[in-house]
């Protein structure tokens, strides 16, 4: 499938390792050079603002989504090319999926986790094909990860769980990934924690 779009779902914080910085800039400068626009969360701190200060800085483009709130508490990215305001929180992650073709995931919070779990969520009963990478800089998701895999051996999860992402360590392969990897639609009853075995 061709990758016009990535939705990247991350921090919107600034007290956090710098490490988590130069992933997002790495992300964002490549994103630019592969003619990837940026869909993320509009705002211009943290690990939101520095994937798309890369991502302009390397001449790409950006598209911002958020709510009325949001705007004012976040910070809005007054530098970005396209701002979408929406009104809640659920129309913001609609809107984050439909914009993208592929998920990145960097470091980030309590908002990036409901976002990454919204998008393993329709992925599973067949709404998103596009790939998802999960960058597990500084091991920042090992506990999730650890989470998914208890899930799957206490028969909450279905082994096939795990095919719908891949944790990659840094940002190229994050873009390697969503440039390479075949669409996958769930919907089966093996993807269905409610299948019949």
């Amino acid at each position: 499938m061709t990758i016009n779009a990535a939705s990247v779902y991350c921090a919107s914080s600034n007290r956090i390792d710098p490490v988590h910085f130069e992933t997002a800039e790495t992300l964002g400068s490549r994103m630019a050079r592969e003619g990837i626009d940026l869909v993320y969360g509009g705002g211009h701190v943290g690990l939101m603002g520095a994937t798309a200060n890369a991502v302009r800085k390397a001449g790409g483009h950006t598209i911002g989504v958020t709510t009325r709130f949001f705007r004012e508490v976040e910070q809005a990215d007054p530098h970005v090319d396209e701002l979408v305001v929406v009104e809640t929180m659920q129309e913001r992650r609609t809107k984050l999926i439909e914009l993208g073709d592929a998920t990145v995931v960097l470091g980030g919070g309590l908002g990036t986790l409901v976002e990454l779990l919204v998008v393993l969520e329709q992925r599973v009963i067949g709404n998103v094909e596009g790939p998802i990478a999960i960058v597990n800089t500084g091991g920042w998701c090992d506990a999730m990860l650890r989470q998914f895999e208890d899930g799957i051996e206490d028969g909450f999860l279905r082994a096939a769980a795990r095919e719908l992402y891949v944790v990659v360590p840094d940002a190229d392969a994050a873009i390697d990934h969503i440039l390479s990897a075949t669409p996958l639609r769930g919907g089966e009853s093996r993807f269905l924690p409610s299948g019949n075995e």
